[in-house]
């Protein structure tokens, strides 16, 4: 059995792009949570800017706020694509293959949409 070779190597990548997940979840949920607290307030009698934008954060430019939300999307489905590669290294036959490789694919698509 060869294939059974391949299990630890593929757990350890399967850890490894979780984790990577989970800081890109980490970091993506800091940057909201600055955006709500620090965010733009309209205090009464004052009107809305000519370029207001509902994703506002006070760091970096007009783009942040799109980017953070696709960043966190991604992040929570490539979690949950982890965890999928983890049972189908679990249970390594070829019944739970599909559904780990369709849920990779989604959220490697979804990264990508996250990088621009």
């Amino acid at each position: 059995m060869a294939n059974t070779q391949l299990k630890p190597l593929a757990g350890l990548l399967l850890l490894l792009n979780f984790c990577m997940y989970l800081i890109v979840a980490a970091i993506g949920g800091w940057a909201i949570n600055r955006a709500i607290d620090h965010g733009f307030v309209i205090g009464p009698g004052l009107e809305l800017p000519a370029h207001f934008s509902p994703i506002y954060f006070p760091m970096g430019n007009a783009a942040t706020g799109f980017f953070v939300v696709f960043a966190m999307i991604a992040s929570v489905v490539g979690a949950a694509s982890s965890l999928a590669g983890i049972n189908h290294v679990r249970l390594w036959h070829a019944d739970s293959l599909p559904s780990a490789a369709s849920v990779a694919i989604m959220a490697w698509t979804l990264t990508l949409l996250a990088m621009g």
